[in-house]
C-alpha cells in the first residue's frame, strides 16, 4: 500500500540525515525515485556497445536498472548514503613494489556489502519508526548495496552527493573519489537534496592515468578494458595484451579515483572495518602463488576477494609475478604451470616466460 505523504517532509528528511549520520554515514541525501532519459540512453549505449564485456547482467533487468520505480513500483523517493573509505597515505605505493601484490583500496579489510548494509538496515528501520511517528500510516523501506539493479551513481548525484566524473565514478567535494555508496527507497514523499556543486571542469588525470586506456571519451568507459573488471569480474583468461600493462594489480584497480584532485578534502576512514590490514596493504607475491583453495578462503575470509575464488585470483598473481622482472619469483610460477585450473597455468606459463632466467 502506497504510504500517505507526511505533514513536514523536510523536517522528516532532517531527521532522517540526522540519524543516518549518527551511524556512521559520511554523506546522505535525497532524491525523487525516478531517472531522466539520459541515464537510460547511457546505460543503453555502454551495453550496446559491448563495453559490459561478460557482465551479461547488466542487460538482463535493463528496466529496473534504468527507472527505480521498475524494481519496485510504489517507491517515491531514495535515500542515497555514502560511507568513506579513503586511505591513509598513497593509494598507488604498492603499485611500486614489484614483488607485492597491489590490492584495490576498498578490498583491503572487511566486505563493504556487508558494512554498509548493516548501517542501511539500521537506517531503514529508523525511517520507518520515524514515518509513522509523524503520522504516516504504513511507510515501508527497501534497501540495497551494489548488488541490485540500481543505478547508484546517478542516484546519488541526484541527492547532492557528488557528480559522476569523467572516470564514470561519483566524486565528492568533502571525500572526493573514495564513497561507497547504498540507498534507501522509501514510499515516504521527502524533498530533493540541493545539488552538491563542484565538478571537473577541464581536469583529464582520470583519463590519463587509466593503465590499459578504458576510458574512449570522458564519463565512458570500456569494461572490457578496466583492470578492475579484468581481474575481478572476467572470468577468462587476461587478454595477452593487457598484462604487461597491468603491472601488480591483482585485485581492482584504484588509478583514476586516485589521482582525482578532490581527494585533497577527503580525510581517512574512521571506519575501522574498512582501513587497510596490515597483510593485505602489500602481500608478498611468492606467498600468494602458494595458496591452495583452503589456504585462499582462509586468508580471506570476510573480504570481497573470497568471491571471486581462488582461481581468479592466482590467475592475476602470476600476471603480476611475469610483469615483477624478478628471477626470484620464477619459482613461484613454474609451480603452477601444471595446475588444474587451465586458466592459471595460462597465466603462469606466460609468467615464466617474461622472467629472466
Amino acid at each position: 500500500m502506497r504510504a500517505s505523504p507526511p505533514a513536514d517532509g523536510a523536517r522528516l528528511a532532517a531527521v532522517i540525515a540526522g540519524h543516518a549520520r549518527a551511524l556512521g554515514f559520511d554523506a546522505v541525501g535525497f532524491a525523487p525515485a525516478r531517472l531522466d532519459d539520459t541515464v537510460r540512453a547511457r546505460l543503453a549505449a555502454f551495453v550496446d556497445n559491448g563495453f559490459a564485456g561478460g557482465m551479461g547482467w547488466m542487460a538482463q533487468r535493463m528496466e529496473q536498472r534504468g527507472d527505480p520505480r521498475g524494481l519496485w513500483p510504489e517507491v517515491r523517493s531514495v535515500i542515497a548514503l555514502g560511507v568513506t573509505y579513503a586511505p591513509e597515505g598513497d593509494a598507488l605505493a604498492t603499485t611500486r613494489q614489484p614483488d607485492a601484490g597491489n590490492i584495490s583500496v576498498y578490498a583491503r579489510n572487511r566486505d563493504y556489502h556487508d558494512v554498509v548494509k548493516g548501517m542501511l538496515k539500521h537506517l531503514a528501520q529508523f525511517v520507518v519508526n520515524e514515518g509513522r511517528r509523524q503520522g504516516v500510516d504504513q511507510p515501508e523501506v527497501k534497501v540495497f548495496v551494489d548488488t541490485a539493479p540500481v543505478m547508484e551513481k546517478p542516484l546519488a548525484q541526484q541527492a547532492g552527493l557528488g557528480w559522476q566524473g569523467k572516470h564514470t565514478s561519483l566524486v565528492s567535494r568533502q571525500h572526493g573519489s573514495w564513497l561507497f555508496l547504498g540507498e534507501v527507497y522509501t514510499t515516504l514523499d521527502l524533498p530533493q537534496s540541493a545539488p552538491s556543486g563542484g565538478g571537473c571542469g577541464s581536469c583529464t588525470r582520470c583519463l590519463d592515468a587509466c593503465p590499459t586506456g578504458a576510458f574512449p571519451a570522458p564519463g565512458i568507459m570500456d569494461a572490457r578494458r578496466c583492470i578492475s573488471y579484468l581481474t575481478i569480474e572476467n572470468r577468462d583468461p587476461i587478454p595477452v595484451e593487457l598484462r604487461p600493462a597491468m603491472g601488480n594489480r591483482i585485485y581492482g584497480c584504484d588509478d583514476c579515483l586516485a589521482v582525482c584532485p578532490w581527494n585533497r578534502f577527503a580525510t581517512a576512514t574512521h571506519h575501522m572495518k574498512l582501513a587497510a590490514r596490515d597483510d593485505l596493504r602489500a602481500p608478498a607475491l611468492a606467498e600468494l602463488a602458494a595458496l591452495d583453495d583452503a589456504g585462499f578462503r582462509a586468508r580471506f575470509s570476510g573480504s570481497p576477494i573470497k568471491r571471486i575464488g581462488r582461481g581468479r585470483f592466482v590467475r592475476n598473481v602470476a600476471v603480476a609475478v611475469g610483469n615483477s622482472a624478478r628471477a626470484e619469483l620464477r619459482p613461484a610460477v613454474a609451480a603452477l604451470c601444471a595446475d588444474a585450473d587451465p586458466v592459471v597455468a595460462d597465466a603462469a606459463r606466460w609468467a615464466v616466460d617474461r622472467l629472466p632466467a
